[in-house]
C-alpha cells in the first residue's frame, strides 16, 4: 500500500492511496468464499459453483464491492497513519480503479486539523465568583430532601393548587373537531411540572373535585404533530381527585433520618456539602469563560467536514445515553416528532464551540510546552483500573497505543485549561467596564459619531448576553481530531 497526500484549501487532503494487485485479488477471493454459499447455479449444489462460472453467469465485478469495503477498511487507517497528517474528520471515498489484475486506488477527502493563532492567553480577566452560602439557599437545599421524604395524601378539602397531582379525564377539540391523541381518563397530572402544553396547567388551579370546565390553550408553532402546530385548542377537563405532598415536620428527629444527631448538625453538614459543589460549579464556569475568552482572541478557521463529524459524534453520543435509559433512537425521534437531521443542526453550534475549545487547548499545552509525565499517565491509568475494578497491568495489555496516545493529549488538554484558570486575574465584570470604557473613548475622540458609537456597543452586550454558554465537555471527552 502507498499513500500521496494533495492538500487543498480550507485545511482539506485528498489521500490518494494504492494497493497492490495481489492484495486485490486476495480480496475478491476472499469474498467470493463469503458469499458463495448464497449463490446456486444450474447444475451445481449451493455454495459449490466455481468463482470463475459466478463470475462469468454475474459479471466479473459481482465480488467487487465487498473486496473494495474490505480493503478500505482495512488500508485507510494504515494510509492515515503513514502519511502522518491529522485527520479530524470522517472521509469520504471515492474508488478511482477497481479491475481485477490492476493496483486497487481509492481517494479519501478528509479534514486536517487547522492551525491556530493564539491571542492572549495569560492574564485573562474573569468575573469575580461569590462563594459563600446563604442561609436561603441551605433551607431550599433541605427542603429538597423533605420533599424526596414527602408523603401523598387526599385532599378533599380545598381547591386544586400548585404542586398537587390530579386525576384528570381531559379530551381536546380544534376547531370543535376531537383530535387523536388528545384525549385521557384518570390521566395523573402533576400541576407546575410543565408537562402539558404551555398555559394548561396553570388553568386548572381553583378546580374542585368533580369539576368540570374548559382550558384554551394555543399549541406551540414548532409543536411536533404539524396538524396541531400554532392551532388554538380548547380542552374539556374534569378534575376527579387530588393529591398533595405532606413534607415532614423539620426537627432533630428528621436530621436523625438523615443521619444526624440534631438539626443543627444537619444544617451545617448541608452548608459544607453545598460550598464544596459551589466551588466545583464556579470553578467549571472559570474555566469555561477562561476558554471562551481565549477562542475570541484567537484565529482559525474550522473546516466543515470536521464539524460535520463532530456533530454526529455528538449525537452518537446522546444515543448512546438513550440506550442506557432503555430507548432507542427510532423511538425518540418517534416520540419527539424530530428527525437526526433536525438534531444535527440543532448540536452545530456545540460542535462549533467543542472543537474551538479543544484547539485553543492543545494550542496552549504546545506553546507552553505541557507534556503528561509517565507518573501522570500512570496515575490515570491507575483511576481507570479502579473505576473498572481491574488490574492496572491487565489495562494496559488491552489498551491500543493508539488510545493510550489519545489519553496523554487528554490530559495535556486538561493541563492546559487547569493552567489558564491558574493565570487568570479577578474582577467585577471587567469585560462590561472595558466596553463601556472604549465607548467612552470614541465618543471623546469623534463627536460626530458618538450615537453609533452608542448603538455599537449595545448591540456588543446585546449578543454577549444572548450568546449561549458552552458545556464542559470539551476537554475530556473525545472530539473531532479522534474520529
Amino acid at each position: 500500500m502507498s499513500v500521496t497526500v494533495e492538500k487543498l484549501d480550507n485545511s482539506m487532503a485528498k489521500l490518494k492511496i494504492t494497493v497492490s494487485a495481489d492484495q486485490l485479488e486476495k480480496a475478491i477471493e476472499k469474498a467470493y468464499q463469503k458469499n458463495k454459499n448464497k449463490i446456486q447455479l444450474p447444475g451445481f449444489r449451493k455454495g459449490k459453483a466455481p468463482r470463475k462460472m459466478i463470475e462469468k453467469m454475474y459479471g466479473a465485478s459481482v465480488f467487487y464491492e465487498d473486496a473494495a469495503n474490505d480493503l478500505i477498511e482495512e488500508e485507510y487507517p494504515k494510509a492515515v497513519e503513514e502519511c502522518g497528517e491529522d485527520v479530524v474528520s470522517s472521509p469520504k471515498i471515492d474508488v478511482e480503479q477497481l479491475e481485477a489484475g490492476k493496483d486497487f486506488v481509492f481517494t479519501a477527502e478528509v479534514a486536517l486539523k487547522p492551525p491556530v493563532k493564539l491571542g492572549k492567553y495569560k492574564g485573562i480577566e474573569v468575573e469575580k465568583m461569590d462563594l459563600d452560602v446563604t442561609d436561603e439557599e441551605v433551607d431550599a437545599e433541605i427542603d429538597k430532601q423533605r420533599g424526596m421524604n414527602a408523603r401523598s395524601i387526599d385532599v378533599n378539602d380545598r381547591a386544586v393548587q400548585n404542586g398537587d397531582t390530579v386525576s384528570l379525564d381531559f379530551e381536546g377539540f380544534v376547531d370543535g373537531v376531537a383530535f387523536d391523541g388528545g384525549k385521557g381518563t384518570d390521566y395523573p397530572l402533576t400541576i407546575g411540572s410543565g408537562a402539558f402544553i404551555p398555559g394548561f396547567e396553570e388553568q386548572l388551579v381553583g378546580f374542585e373535585i368533580g369539576q368540570e370546565g374548559d382550558v384554551n390553550v394555543k399549541f406551540p408553532e414548532d409543536y411536533q404533530a404539524e396538524n396541531l402546530a400554532g392551532k388554538d385548542a380548547t380542552f374539556k377537563c374534569k378534575v376527579n381527585s387530588i393529591r398533595a405532598k405532606e413534607l415532614p415536620e423539620l426537627n432533630d428527629d428528621f436530621a436523625s433520618d438523615q443521619g444526624f444527631d440534631t438539626l443543627a448538625e444537619y444544617k451545617e453538614d448541608v452548608k459544607n456539602k453545598l460550598a464544596q459543589k459551589k466551588e466545583t460549579d464556579q470553578k467549571a464556569k472559570r474555566e469555561d469563560a477562561v476558554v471562551r475568552a481565549v477562542i475570541e482572541d484567537s484565529e482559525m478557521e474550522l473546516p466543515e467536514a470536521m464539524i460535520e463529524t463532530q456533530q454526529r459524534q455528538m449525537v452518537n453520543e446522546f444515543a448512546q445515553r438513550l440506550q442506557m435509559q432503555g430507548m432507542n433512537m427510532e423511538q425518540y425521534l418517534q416520540y419527539t416528532g424530530s428527525s437526526v437531521d433536525q438534531m444535527l443542526a440543532q448540536v452545530k453550534p456545540q460542535a462549533i464551540e467543542r472543537i474551538k475549545s479543544r484547539l485553543v487547548l492543545e494550542a496552549v499545552a504546545a506553546k507552553e510546552n505541557i507534556e503528561i509525565s509517565d507518573a501522570d499517565f500512570e496515575a490515570e491509568l491507575e483511576s481507570m483500573a479502579h473505576q473498572y475494578k481491574m488490574e492496572v497491568e491487565k489495562l494496559k495489555e488491552l489498551m491500543p497505543e493508539a488510545e493510550k496516545k489519545q489519553m496523554k493529549s487528554d490530559l495535556a488538554v486538561q493541563k492546559a485549561a487547569e493552567f489558564l484558570v491558574e493565570n487568570v486575574k479577578e474582577g467585577a465584570k471587567k469585560a462590561a467596564k472595558k466596553t463601556a470604557k472604549k465607548a467612552d473613548d470614541a465618543a471623546e475622540e469623534k463627536p460626530a459619531k458618538k450615537t453609533a458609537a452608542k448603538k455599537t456597543t449595545k448591540k456588543a452586550d446585546e449578543a454577549e448576553s444572548a450568546e449561549e454558554k458552552p458545556k464542559k465537555t470539551t476537554r475530556k471527552k473525545k472530539t473531532e481530531e479522534e474520529a
